[in-house]
């Protein structure tokens, strides 16, 4: 290779070098200079900051938690229903709408409160109360947990759970007959206690209520006569797919008649859920019994007992089956006797929506037989928590 050529070869070998240290160059200047620019802009900023007076403290102290609001949501119960004696047989209602906000105080207790706008089965109307407003700790030591408000008191397994939540849409009768529809929801302190028992879990609870609740068994004393509670929960798990609960109950209060009735009560729950198929079959057996001991007079009491027992079987992912057996008796009078016959089909689309069709028969010693049908769709809007298992 000559000369001339071989100078031309090494320029053009070393052309991209010199470019890119050109532009190297290039970027460092304008980097230097942005930098330049950047450094005035802060000292501007810190002159001016070092010029503000202090901005001061708030009096009002904040919660450390991520968001200062509690958990919010919403239910609708929308219901049409049908009834075959008296004159309007059809029917079509809001049945209520519950609005819950939950959120944690700070580490030693949580708060929640459950508003419902319910109508009247009666009239019609609309009304407002606080179904469930209650205080829990979350820190007390040897396992104790205290709850104090309005709350829906630890009788058997329906009457602490919202009626929503239900896998019917009516309530039992015997359940009806001494608790009324809206069951015993009163205001007063609990004390939870978990046994230290390692077979099983065991939780026991005493309530203390002020009686106003209003129900066929209870009134609310003129004087300082309370209800008191009572109740021991056993929960066994018998395998990987199959769990059993016995639950007693024992309740004591003022009567309408000023005087005492007092309640006995037994809960059995089997749940059947197998692990490899828990998404689309699962079998519920759930039963409770009454007994109700009602003091009229020094020399009068009525003695009265009632049960209900069904049995839930999902059919599918979505679908579930419902049967459910009554036998009531009156707390007042138990020579009036009732039973009824009642099957659920539900649809639970989602967590947040469900529909339910249920048909119900009914007869007594007193009336002929009559027939009852509703359709409820439940329907859920932002955050609600769980309900007890």
């Amino acid at each position: 290779m000559n000369l001339k050529f071989k100078s031309i070869y090494i320029c053009f070998i070393c052309l991209p070098f010199i470019l890119l240290l050109t532009v190297e160059s290039k970027a460092q200047s304008k980097t230097d200079s942005s930098a330049a620019a950047d450094s005035a802009l802060l000292k501007q900023v810190e002159a001016q900051m070092a010029s503000a007076p202090a901005e001061q403290p708030s009096g009002t102290q904040t919660r450390s938690s991520l968001s200062f609001n509690p958990d919010i949501g919403v239910i609708g119960d929308f219901q049409g229903s049908y009834i075959s004696k008296g004159e309007k047989n059809f029917d079509m209602y809001l049945n209520e709408t519950e609005v819950s906000l939950q959120a944690t105080v700070d580490p030693y207790a949580r708060a929640d409160f459950f508003i419902s706008f319910g109508r009247d089965a009666i009239t019609g109307k609309y009304g407002v109360e606080v179904e469930e407003g209650y205080l829990t700790t979350l820190s007390l030591p040897f396992k104790l947990q205290l709850k104090a408000g309005k709350f829906r008191e630890a009788v058997g397994r329906i009457n602490p759970t919202h009626p929503h939540a239900l896998p019917f849409i009516d309530l039992p009768n015997a359940y009806v007959n001494l608790f009324g529809e809206n069951g015993l929801n009163d205001e007063g302190v609990s004390l939870s206690w978990l046994l230290p028992t390692k077979a099983f879990y065991q939780e026991f609870i005493v309530q203390t209520t002020s009686g106003f609740s209003e129900s066929p068994a209870f009134a609310r004393s003129q004087g300082n006569h309370l209800v008191y509670l009572g109740h021991l929960k056993n929960f066994f798990t018998l395998s990987d797919n199959a769990t059993l609960e016995l639950g007693l109950t024992g309740i004591s209060g003022p009567n309408d008649s000023a005087r005492t009735t007092n309640i006995a009560t037994g809960d059995l729950t089997y749940k059947y859920k197998p692990v490899q198929m828990n998404t689309y079959h699962s079998l519920t057996w759930q039963s409770e019994f009454y007994y109700s001991h009602n003091n009229e007079t020094e020399n009068v009491a009525v003695n009265a007992i009632g049960l209900y027992s069904f049995v839930q079987y999902q059919l599918a992912k979505r679908t579930f089956l419902t049967g459910r057996y009554d036998y009531g008796e009156k707390p007042y009078n138990s020579s009036i006797k009732e039973q009824a016959y009642s099957l659920t089909f539900g649809w639970y689309a989602t967590e947040f929506s469900k529909i339910e069709v249920e048909g119900k028969t009914t007869e007594d010693n007193t009336e002929s037989r009559f027939y009852q049908a509703w359709f409820r769709w439940i329907f859920v809007i932002g955050a609600h928590g769980a309900h007890q298992y």
